[in-house]
C-alpha cells in the first residue's frame, strides 16, 4: 500500500474492477487534513450549550427505551403465539376428542334408532294380526249372537210346544184314567196298576197278569211301595221270587233284587217259601201255591 501525501492509497494489485472503481473514487477525492477535521469537531463540542446535551441524552435515553419496549413487545407477541399455538393445539386434540366421542354417541344413536324401527315394525305387524284377530273375533261373536238368538227363538218354540204337549199328556193321562177307573186300572209315574179281584196262587196270579197285557208289579221305590199300600188292600203278590236259586230273588223282568222293604225277620222261610207277598208290614216269603190277590203293571214306557 503506498502514501499520496496524508492519504492511503490502497494498491489495486490483485482487485477486480468493481473494487478497482472503489478505489480510484477514494483516490480522487480532495485531500483532507485529519487534524483540521479534529480541531473543528472539538471546536463545535467547546461550542454546544448544556441544552443541546440534554436534548441529546433525552433522545438517546427515548431510543432505548424505545428498543427496549420494542423488545418486551416481540417477547410479549412472541409468548402470546407460543401460547395461543398450546391453546389451538389442546382445543384441537380436545374437538378430535369430542369429535370422536360424537361420531361414537351418533353411531350408537343410529343403531338404538334402526332397533326402535325394527321394534316399532314388529309392533305395528303385531297390531295389525290383532287387529284381523279382532275383526274375526267380531265375526264369530256376530255369528254366535245371531246363533244364540235364533236357538233362544227355538228354545222359546219348543218351550210353547212342550208346554202344550204337557198339557195334552195330562189331558190324556186323565181321560186314561177315567176310562181304566172304569175297568180297574190306577194310573201312577208312567204305570197303570191294576189288583185282582181272584185270590190264586203266585204262578196263576202272573198268567192271570200276562192275560192282561201286564205283569206282576216291580217296585223300584219306595214311593211306589207306599202307593201300593195305599190305594191297594194288604196282602197281594208281587212280582219277586226265588224259585230258582234258593236266596237269590229276582223280579218278573229278570233283574236281581238290590234293595227290598222287607218286614222284620223277612225273609225267613226256607226252601219253601219263595214267592213275596206285599203286607202292611213289608215284604214276606210265601209259599208261591198260597192263595192271595196280585197287582198287575202296565208300563206306558215299554
Amino acid at each position: 500500500m503506498s502514501y499520496y501525501g496524508n492519504i492511503n492509497i490502497p494498491d489495486t494489485h490483485g482487485m477486480d474492477s468493481e473494487d478497482e472503481e472503489e478505489t480510484n473514487i477514494y483516490a480522487n477525492a480532495d485531500p483532507i487534513n485529519c487534524f483540521e477535521v479534529r480541531t473543528e469537531t472539538e471546536n463545535s463540542k467547546r461550542h454546544q450549550t448544556p441544552q443541546h446535551t440534554e436534548m441529546a441524552s433525552v433522545k438517546i435515553r427515548s431510543s432505548r427505551a424505545a428498543a427496549v419496549c420494542l423488545v418486551l413487545l416481540c417477547v410479549l407477541l412472541l409468548t402470546a403465539v407460543i401460547v395461543l399455538g398450546v391453546y389451538i393445539h389442546t382445543k384441537s386434540t380436545n374437538y378430535t376428542e369430542e369429535k370422536k366421542q360424537l361420531l361414537t354417541k351418533i353411531t350408537n344413536i343410529t343403531e338404538e334408532r334402526d332397533q326402535l324401527l325394527t321394534k316399532i315394525t314388529n309392533i305395528a305387524g303385531d297390531k295389525d294380526q290383532l287387529l284381523t284377530k279382532n275383526t274375526n273375533l267380531t265375526e264369530e261373536r256376530g255369528q254366535l249372537l245371531t246363533n244364540i238368538t235364533n236357538l233362544t227363538e227355538e228354545r222359546d218354540v219348543l218351550s210353547s210346544n212342550n208346554s202344550d204337549l204337557i198339557k195334552q199328556r195330562n189331558q190324556l193321562n186323565q181321560e186314561k184314567n177315567e176310562l181304566l177307573k172304569m175297568d180297574g186300572w190306577v194310573y201312577y209315574q208312567y204305570s197303570f196298576y191294576f189288583i185282582s179281584s181272584e185270590w190264586k196262587s203266585w204262578t196263576e196270579s202272573r198268567r192271570y197278569c200276562t192275560d192282561r197285557g201286564a205283569d206282576l208289579i216291580i217296585i223300584n221305590s219306595k214311593a211306589e211301595q207306599d202307593f201300593i199300600k195305599k190305594m191297594f188292600c194288604s196282602q197281594v203278590w208281587i212280582g219277586l221270587t226265588d224259585s230258582e236259586v234258593e236266596g237269590r230273588w229276582k223280579w218278573v223282568d229278570g233283574s236281581t233284587l238290590t234293595s227290598g222293604f222287607w218286614a222284620s225277620e223277612e225273609p225267613g222261610g226256607q226252601g219253601r217259601e219263595n214267592c213275596a207277598l206285599s203286607q202292611a208290614s213289608g215284604w214276606a216269603d210265601y209259599p208261591c201255591n198260597d192263595k192271595f190277590q196280585c197287582i198287575c203293571e202296565k208300563s206306558i214306557l215299554n
